[in-house]
């Protein structure tokens, strides 16, 4: 019989111990991160729904992150906004309120406060947050517009806005300042006073004609240019008869002079004296008319010409220039409004002819020649090249009338909109002086010149000759849509902005010309002047019928914020309840921990116990003595 020690048949208590030790480690571990396991194998069979688990919690997070960014950037938008339409506000009661006393530079108090005012909403505009520009569109590290003062003043080689009104000024007024308006009487007659524009897009145009004369016969305006006359005929008008001339202004206002008939003597203002006959009185007439057209040519006319300079200025539209070219007359003359789109040789044609079935396409919509009874989009082809740019204008939508000048045509497109022009009968669409398949893009109107006093028509600035207000990124679609976040996994918000929108760009429009026009103190006229622009830009800056505000924009942002607010808040309870199932996956019970410690603790004392004794244990403590 053999006999073995303690520590070979007594091995598999240290196993023991060994496991008991193992499981108190993990289990002080557990304690001390408050978690199953450090790895994800310790976790069991659970450990796919953890990792699920902190995948949503991670992409929660970023969505957060995301949400935090942009709240950001609303709140700096949301502020400039807040400015731009405090600015509208602050100089639209400037310009209600202010006196007209004239400082050195030929301004009003009011006109001050808007050239701080557009200064302070040019800053607002080219506002960032952090290293984005937020009303450039999708050229966030492209300041949204050029400075204030570039703006206004130009620069060495390009011109600026108080230069396009300054030259639209001179071709509105004409070379008489009669607002390109001829008062006169036909040869051999004298008793008929005819009004007649010179048919240039500048000027007042002629609307209507209100007569209470006795006697008199008055034709309204018609014709191209127009024209309109008053026959005063055999019989002398009454004292207290009047007649109402009323125009159309550049800036599509309108206007009117009122001549009372009078036996006083001299006639008070807006009287014309009542002659000894008819022919005296249609001098007298004629010479108050001149008087008056001069007075409202250098009054309302000067502030409407400057409304319309900024709107081109601010407004780019498109332009297609043709070139000069002769009808089949013998001799050869520049086409005109009159010219016939079909026609024989030697007569007033173009030099090729439309015929039954041509088209001409307008931006993708066609014109269509027929021979006769043309309706809608069609054209007959004895009509005249007037009537064809009065139907492209018509296409196009656009503001800027057509207008032909020594035999050259100049059509405009639509605010802002590319404008492009086409026509299956190439040879046709030539004799008009337009090359086939001619595509232009929106550019600053300003006048043709020099000289502007005589100018025919609005070309198309350069960017070498002409300030470009708008700096940002302008292509197609929604300004909302050039800035686009994910706050949710099927939630998106769009939050971009364009300086160039109508509702920042009219503000724009029109505080600009409010601190840009000046006048002198020595014209006669000056107050009037001034108090003609301050009426319109008053008129303008308020809330215009179909026409996008600045509160509009608020509201769509308010809109992106409020889809952040309702996204942040579920998640914020999604991430609670993820977080919760996560920790009973990965977390434990403390108090259970604890009193799993305690019970190996104790086991693993006992065990020490048990084979201390056994490994002190040997053969002499069982045999006998002696």
């Amino acid at each position: 019989m053999s006999i073995d020690g303690v520590s070979g048949r007594t091995s598999y208590i240290g196993t023991t111990i060994l496991n008991l030790r193992s499981q108190l480690n993990d289990l002080t571990t557990q304690l001390a991160t408050g978690k199953v396991s450090t790895t994800y194998a310790g976790q069991g069979l659970d450990r796919g729904f953890a990792l699920s688990l902190r995948a949503q919690i991670s992409g929660i997070n970023a969505f957060s992150d995301t949400a935090t960014n942009l709240n950001t950037r609303l709140g700096v938008a949301n502020l400039t906004l807040q400015g731009l339409s405090d600015v509208g506000s602050q100089v639209k009661n400037a310009a209600t309120t202010a006196t007209l006393t004239l400082n050195n530079s030929g301004q009003t108090s009011g006109q001050i406060t808007a050239q701080a005012a557009f200064s302070n909403a040019v800053a607002m505009l080219n506002s960032q947050s952090g290293d984005r520009y937020l009303f450039s569109g999708r050229a966030m590290d492209t300041p949204a517009t050029v400075s204030a003062d570039t703006m206004l003043k130009g620069t060495a080689t390009q011109a600026g806005l108080t230069q396009l009104i300054n030259e639209r000024k001179q071709a509105d007024q004409g070379t008489s300042l009669m607002g390109r308006l001829s008062v006169s009487s036909p040869p051999a007659t004298t008793t008929v006073t005819s009004v007649a524009e010179d048919g240039s897009p500048f000027g007042l145009k002629l609307l209507s004609v209100q007569s209470s004369l006795t006697g008199a016969t008055v034709t309204q305006p018609a014709g191209t240019p127009k024209s309109t006359s008053v026959d005063l005929g055999a019989v002398n008008p009454k004292d207290g008869d009047k007649i109402k001339f009323n125009f159309t202004l550049p800036d599509g206002t309108t206007d009117a002079i009122e001549l009372t008939a009078t036996t006083t003597n001299p006639p008070p203002a807006g009287s014309f004296l009542i002659g000894t006959d008819t022919t005296a009185t249609t001098a007298n007439l004629q010479s108050t008319l001149t008087s008056s057209i001069k007075t409202l040519s250098d009054t309302s006319l000067v502030a409407a010409s400057a409304v319309a300079a900024s709107n081109n200025f601010f407004n780019p539209v498109a332009t297609v220039a043709g070139a000069a070219v002769n009808n089949q007359n013998a001799p050869p003359a520049p086409i005109s409004g009159t010219t016939a789109l079909s026609g024989a040789a030697g007569t007033n044609s173009l030099s090729t002819s439309f015929a039954a079935g041509d088209t001409i396409t307008v931006n993708g919509t066609p014109i269509t020649f027929v021979a006769s009874g043309a309706t809608g989009n069609q054209l007959n082809i004895t009509d005249s090249v007037q009537t064809l740019m009065a139907k492209i204008d018509q296409v196009s939508g656009t503001k800027n009338p057509s207008t032909i000048s020594n035999g050259a045509i100049t059509l405009h497109g639509a605010d802002g909109a590319n404008l492009s022009i086409s026509s299956s009968n190439t040879a046709a669409l030539g004799a008009l002086g337009i090359a086939n398949n001619t595509t232009a893009t929106p550019a600053p109107l300003r006048v043709g010149g020099p000289p502007f006093d005589t100018a025919t028509n609005l070309v198309a600035g350069t960017p070498d000759n002409t300030v470009y207000w708008y700096t940002g990124e302008n292509g197609p679609g929604s300004a909302r849509g050039t800035a686009v976040a994910q706050v949710d996994q099927s939630i998106t918000v769009q939050y971009g902005a364009r300086a160039n929108e109508q509702a920042f760009r009219y503000m724009l429009q029109n505080v600009a010309v409010y601190a840009a026009v000046t006048t002198y103190a020595s014209n006669p006229n000056a107050n009037a002047q001034v108090t003609a622009l301050a009426q319109r830009v008053s008129a303008n800056l308020a809330p215009q019928n179909g026409q996008q505000q600045i509160q509009d924009v608020q509201a769509e942002f308010a809109g992106a914020q409020t889809a952040t607010k309702a996204a942040t808040d579920r998640q914020t309870q999604l991430k609670a309840m993820a977080e919760t199932m996560l920790d009973s996956v990965e977390g434990v019970n403390q108090d259970e921990v604890a009193t799993k410690i305690l019970a190996l603790q104790t086991s693993l004392q006992a065990s020490y116990q048990t084979t201390s004794m056994l490994y002190q244990t040997t053969l002499l403590k069982y045999l006998p003595p002696g």
